[in-house]
């Protein structure tokens, strides 16, 4: 293994300025982005399909980073990181099991959303003593209802959103009304901020892969969620197109002891939609 991560004295507080690094383990070589405060357990992000280190929220993750270590990351063949995308969530997670260890982390909290989600829950299963707190945001059990037409879904926005000349994730994340076009107008907007240091665009055959691996999570056997212990916070719209609302509750169901939130009017997208709400609530979980 080998890192260009060094230690600074100077604490970056905002994710726009939060320099790519790469970490080498395994053959691969991970790019990721980490800020605020070091010490303590880390917060690591589990980020969405077809996106890479630009597609945080800084309205998330900054306000999160004025207390915690956090860091990012392009898993296996997304983005700035070398590889092949691997074709099961299962696999992504070990993979992204390789990244945490290849930084000398024994334990950490996750933050994950949509497909990170499916990620963070296989990695816990398989590796219950990384993990002391989830965030599961956006997302959905193994085996859980309809949510294998999330290609479906996801086709059809991006089409509509070519047609519109828009970024799909205002149609995949927001709802089509005045309230949620705006909402989705303004998240575009924050992930336009960094300028300089942007990753490398997600390729076709890795969203491609990712997309075929979420169908196949959403088709194979339910797992077993009350094998969760960890803290666990689950949030979502009202109204989620891609990985539907009720999984949420699901997920709450199963998880012994874990807290859901759901935002009306609002969908996929519904922290980001309600960030100013959302934050102080996920910063309180995490700090407690």
């Amino acid at each position: 293994m080998t890192t260009n991560r060094h230690a600074r004295d100077d604490i970056v507080t905002a994710y726009q300025d939060a320099p790519t690094r790469t970490v080498v383990a395994d053959g691969v070589t991970y790019a990721y982005r980490e800020l605020g405060p070091k010490g303590g357990i880390p917060v690591v992000f589990f980020v969405h399909l077809a996106a890479n280190l630009d597609n945080w929220d800084p309205r998330i993750i900054d306000p999160i980073a004025a207390h915690r270590h956090v860091v990012a990351f392009d898993n296996r063949g997304v983005g700035a990181s070398t590889g092949r995308v691997p074709g099961t969530v299962e696999a992504m997670a070990d993979d992204a099991v390789t990244f945490i260890e290849a930084l000398g982390f024994d334990e950490i909290d996750i933050f994950a959303f949509s497909l990170g989600g499916m990620v963070a829950q296989a990695l816990v299963a398989k590796h219950p003593g990384l993990v002391r707190k989830l965030v599961l945001t956006g997302t959905g059990p193994a085996g859980g209802k309809d949510m294998d037409k999330v290609a479906r879904t996801t086709y059809w926005d991006i089409l509509r959103a070519t047609v519109t000349r828009s970024d799909p994730k205002e149609f995949l994340f927001f709802n089509r009304n005045t309230t949620g076009k705006a909402a989705g107008r303004a998240f575009v907007q924050r992930l336009e901020e960094r300028t300089a240091d942007r990753d490398v665009p997600v390729k076709l055959t890795a969203f491609r892969t990712q997309l075929k691996a979420i169908q196949k999570w959403g088709r194979s056997a339910p797992g077993d969620l009350s094998a969760i212990t960890q803290p666990t916070l689950i949030a979502n719209g009202d109204n989620d197109r891609m990985v539907p609302s009720i999984l949420s509750e699901d997920l709450h169901r199963r998880i012994k002891g874990s807290e859901l939130v759901i935002y009306p009017d609002s969908g996929h997208g519904g922290i980001f939609q309600f960030h100013e709400q959302f934050v102080p609530l996920a910063v309180d979980f995490l700090g407690r």
